[in-house]
């Protein structure tokens, strides 16, 4: 899996989490849809996202110009 794919399916999740805890917990926790819809904004002008970083440095994943490099 690359980190783009990995990163897109992280973001998703914690939407859906956020969604969740906003719902059936406490709607305070719409701050945290509106904080994760943010650092997506910001990633898409940036290329700076944190969670990338985390993915490639202890999960080892590679982007997807580096797999196709490596014929994978």
């Amino acid at each position: 899996m690359s980190v783009e794919r990995a990163l897109t399916a992280f973001a998703g999740f914690m939407v859906l989490l956020s969604v969740a805890l906003t719902v059936w917990v406490h709607p305070n926790f719409v701050w945290f849809t509106v904080f994760v819809g943010a650092n997506l904004f910001q990633q898409s002008f940036t290329g700076f996202c944190p969670a990338t970083i985390m993915m490639r440095k202890f999960l080892g994943l590679k982007t997807e110009a580096e797999l196709a490099r490596q014929g994978k």
